[in-house]
C-alpha cells in the first residue's frame, strides 16, 4: 500500500469540501473508443438522460456550493421539484451541452469572437467553482480546465488507467490475489485458441473482456464450441489485448455462486473510504440492473466482509496511485467451490456508478437501514409528474422522516419529455421490506412496467 494512504471501512465520507462544474459526460467514458460508445447509446434506453442521476447527489458530493453540472439532456421538471421541494435536497445549477458541442468546446472557449455556444462559454468562464470532474476525466476535460484556468480532481492517466481491467489483472497477479482462469487474446484471431483451451479445460462458458468497458459493453460472454468471430467486435481491441477467461457458475463441478458484491469507494488526497458493501443485481448476461444493501449471504459466511473490505482496500490503494480521486466501485465474485469460499475482484469502475447515486442517496436518508435500487422501463410513455402522483396515491413515494419508501431520482425520457425508464431506491428496514415495496408498487401503480439494464 502506498505510504501516508489510510483506508477507512464502514464510514460514510464527509465527500468533498470544494465547489465544482461537473460535465455529465456520458458519451466520454469509453474515451476515444467511438464504435464501443455507439453500441452504448444504441441500447440503452435514454442513455442521454443518464447523466441527469448526478443531480440529486452532487451537492452532497462537492458540499461548498455553488456547483454547476452541464448535462447532455434536460432533466425532468416534475422530478428535479420532487428532490428539492419533497425530499429537501439542494440541487445544483445545470446546463445542456450536446456531445458534439462538448467535444467542441475547448476551442470555443479559446475564441475571442461570439460562437453558437457562447452563453454556454460565458457561464462556464464566470463560474467560481476551481475544481472540474466529469464521469472520466478525460482529453477534452483536460483541455477545458487549461482553457477556463480550472484543475481536474483527477489526473487524465488516473481516470483511464483506474478504468483498465487489464492494468487491474496485472495487480492482481504482481500481489497474488485470487482470480479467473485468464488467457491474453492480442487480437481477434487469437481467440479460437484462447476459447478451445478454457474448454479443454471444463469451463461450458467464457467470457472475452475489453481494457475498459462499463454495464456489459466491452465484455461478451460466449460458448467456447459454438462461438461465432462475429460476436465479439474490432473496437474490444481498441485498448490492446483482450482478456479470455474461464466464466465460473455451477456448471462447473464443486462450484456454488453466493453473489456478486461491490464495495463503494471515495478517494480523497490522503484517504480510501469503504462506505458501504452492496449486492449486485445482475441479468444471465452479468449485466447490471440494480443493487441492494447489504448483500443477503453474509450473515451465513461471517468471514466474507472482512475479506471484501480487505482486497477493496487494496485495490483503492492502487486506484490511488494511478491519480484517480472521487468515487468508485469495486466489484466481486464470491464462489464456494466445495468447501473453500473464494473472493474474486473482477473489476474497478472508477467513476460515479450505477451503485454510487443509491448508496449515497441511502446513506443520507436513511443511516443504518436496508435499501435495492433497480432500473424500471414503462410499456407506455407517461408524464413524470402524473408518475409521481400515482406514486404518492399509492402511498409508496419516499418523504424525509419516513421509516421506508421508493426514492425515484431520476427519469430517462423519450424526445417528447415523458418517462420511459426511471432509476428507483427502495429504503426500508431490511432487505424484505425493500422487495415488498416493490411488490405492493407493481399491484398498485396503473401501469405496466418492468425491469431493466442499467
Amino acid at each position: 500500500m502506498k505510504p501516508g494512504i489510510e483506508v477507512i471501512p464502514g464510514e460514510l465520507p464527509p465527500f468533498w469540501d470544494r465547489s465544482v462544474v461537473f460535465f455529465s459526460n456520458i458519451h466520454s467514458i469509453f474515451y476515444d473508443n467511438v464504435e464501443e460508445s455507439k453500441q452504448l447509446h444504441r441500447e440503452i434506453l435514454g442513455a442521454t438522460t443518464y447523466g441527469a442521476r448526478v443531480m440529486s447527489i452532487l451537492n452532497l458530493l462537492y458540499r461548498r456550493e455553488p456547483n454547476l453540472i452541464v448535462l447532455e439532456g434536460e432533466p425532468e421538471a416534475s422530478l428535479m421539484n420532487y428532490l428539492s421541494y419533497g425530499l429537501g435536497l439542494t440541487l445544483p445549477d445545470h446546463s445542456v451541452l450536446e456531445h458534439s458541442d462538448y467535444a467542441r468546446l475547448p476551442a470555443r472557449l479559446r475564441e475571442e469572437a461570439p460562437s453558437p455556444m457562447e452563453p454556454t462559454c460565458h457561464r462556464l468562464r464566470r463560474h467560481p467553482a476551481p475544481w472540474l470532474d466529469g464521469f472520466v476525466t478525460d482529453q477534452t476535460l483536460i483541455e477545458l480546465a487549461g482553457a477556463l484556468g480550472k484543475k481536474t480532481v483527477s489526473t487524465l492517466g488516473g481516470s483511464r488507467n483506474g478504468n483498465n481491467k487489464f492494468l487491474l489483472y496485472q495487480f492482481k497477479l504482481e500481489h497474488r490475489l485470487p482470480t479467473f482462469e485468464t488467457l491474453i487474446a492480442s487480437h481477434r484471431d487469437e481467440l479460437p485458441e484462447c476459447l478451445a483451451a478454457l474448454h479443454r479445460k471444463g469451463y461450458t462458458q467464457a467470457v472475452v473482456k475489453a481494457q475498459i468497458g462499463a454495464s456489459g459493453f466491452g465484455m461478451v460472454k460466449l460458448d467456447p464450441k459454438s462461438w461465432r468471430p462475429e460476436e465479439v467486435p474490432h473496437f474490444m481491441f481498441f485498448e490492446g489485448p483482450c482478456m479470455v477467461q474461464g466464466w465460473l457458475d455451477e456448471h462447473i463441478a464443486g462450484v456454488e455462486r453466493l453473489g456478486s458484491p461491490s464495495v463503494q469507494l471515495f478517494l480523497n488526497d490522503d484517504t480510501v473510504f469503504l462506505f458501504d458493501l452492496t449486492e449486485q443485481i445482475l441479468s444471465a448476461e452479468s449485466v447490471h440492473q440494480g443493487n441492494m444493501s447489504p448483500p443477503p449471504y453474509l450473515q451465513e459466511h461471517p468471514a466474507l466482509e472482512g475479506e471484501l473490505l480487505r482486497q477493496a482496500g487494496m485495490a483503492g490503494a492502487w486506484l490511488h496511485e494511478q491519480g484517480y480521486r472521487g468515487t468508485a466501485s469495486a466489484d466481486f465474485l464470491v464462489v464456494l467451490r466445495g468447501t473453500t469460499l473464494e473472493v474474486i475482484l473482477c473489476e474497478i469502475n472508477a467513476r460515479v456508478t450505477g451503485a454510487t447515486y443509491p448508496a449515497v442517496l441511502a446513506r443520507h436518508f436513511l443511516p443504518r437501514g436496508s435499501w435495492c435500487m433497480r432500473n424500471i422501463s414503462f410499456r407506455k410513455a407517461l408524464a413524470g409528474g402524473e408518475l409521481l402522483s400515482l406514486m404518492e396515491r399509492a402511498e409508496v413515494l419516499y418523504a424525509p422522516g419516513k421509516a421506508k419508501g421508493m426514492l425515484p431520482f431520476n427519469f430517462n425520457t423519450d424526445a417528447q419529455g415523458r418517462v420511459i425508464k426511471g432509476q428507483f431506491l427502495c429504503l426500508g428496514k431490511d432487505s424484505g421490506e425493500c422487495f415488498d415495496l416493490l411488490t405492493h408498487a407493481w399491484s398498485e401503480l396503473p401501469v405496466e412496467w418492468g425491469y431493466d439494464r442499467d
